[in-house]
């Protein structure tokens, strides 16, 4: 048996949304392939039989499974899903002895992981397993549908393409290999100066105060970050963030080469006003693009939303969580 790792794991209820009482709750783990034990929720609906369709949730990207995930998780679970939250390897409740690192190789892994554990429930029916990645995790969800064929159904909520922001920079304003060059370059020095110091320096999260003339797209991070809306002791975003060089390996990682080829449904969602539009549209184009598969792939996109409305709603019930069912209840049959 692959030993675990012993998490310290929180208790009470920390989220940054109601409990519901239409589900049971629990704390579990569960281990990826490189070691790593990952921390989850898990929501059941209260009364539910055996041979349940399962969905494991992750994300935003720098989040923690008590914010944006828990909440998917939870209402899908009042919608029938036996549903686990995780937090990826190195963050949150999760193991993983260097902190506030990310992989695009062990964060895919960490959704095969968790559908690892799903296949062995008891309570769930390993044929009819989901997954929903948010924001940066709704890349990694396309990526660990397009390699693990035990995903039925896969959603793309308000995507990024963290190899293509990473190397491109926002809206692909810094794709040129000068500036390319400079990053590598500037990660290579942080990597001595980190161990000169004997530790990993922090990138810092969402800014924090708030400039005046701040883009839209930050001030819309702000308002989930850094206030009572979604503000986590957890959470990166809302803290001091990744290390410096924590995305290091996604310059040159594209995370999306074969999405053409996955045979499995898949739905991107996005809102229509969201700066990220952009991820979620040429996403959905290059996964259509000379497909065989074509045919139960969607676009979505929410009328008059923002990139943070579909972490919680925006107060607005921006998230289309019927559509969610629908098409998960249509491919998890």
């Amino acid at each position: 048996m692959i030993k675990k790792e012993e998490l310290k794991l929180t208790q009470e209820w920390d989220k940054t949304f109601p409990k519901s009482e239409k589900v049971n709750h629990s704390k579990v783990t569960f281990v990826n392939r490189y070691g790593i034990t990952l921390a989850a929720d898990m929501y059941v609906p209260k009364e539910a039989g055996d041979s349940l369709p399962a969905i494991a949730v992750c994300g935003p990207f720098g989040a923690v499974k008590e914010q944006c995930a828990g909440l998917y998780a939870q209402t899908m679970a009042e919608k029938g899903y036996l549903t686990i939250a995780f937090d990826p390897s190195f963050t949150g409740e999760s193991g993983g002895n260097v902190r506030y690192m990310a992989s695009p190789d062990i964060n895919t892994e960490d959704f095969m992981a968790a559908v690892d554990f799903l296949s062995l429930n008891d309570k769930v029916d390993p044929d009819r397993i989901g997954i929903i990645g948010i924001c940066g995790w709704g890349g990694m969800a396309v990526n660990a549908a397009a390699l693990d064929t035990r995903i039925k159904a896969a959603v793309a909520s308000t995507m990024y393409d963290m190899t293509r922001v990473n190397a491109n920079g926002y809206f692909d304003s810094e794709d040129s290999e000068e500036v390319r060059y400079q990053k590598k370059a500037a990660m290579c020095a942080q990597r001595l100066a980190d161990l000169k110091a004997g530790e990993y320096t922090l990138g810092g999260g969402v800014v924090d105060p708030l400039p005046e003339d701040a883009p839209f797209f930050v001030k819309d991070y702000y308002d989930y970050y850094k206030t009572e809306r979604g503000y986590h002791p957890r959470s990166l975003n809302s803290n001091g963030g990744w290390n410096v060089i924590g995305c290091e390996s996604f310059m040159n990682q594209p995370i999306l080469r074969y999405s053409s080829e996955i045979r499995s449904a898949v739905l991107i969602l996005h809102g229509e006003k969201a700066h990220s539009c952009y991820f979620g549209k040429d996403a959905y184009a290059a996964m259509v693009k000379d497909s065989r598969y074509a045919d139960n792939k969607e676009l979505l996109l929410i009328p008059d939303a923002v990139h943070t409305d579909l972490y919680d709603g925006g107060g607005k019930n921006a998230i289309p969580f019927d559509k969610l069912a629908d098409f998960f209840g249509k491919y998890l049959r």
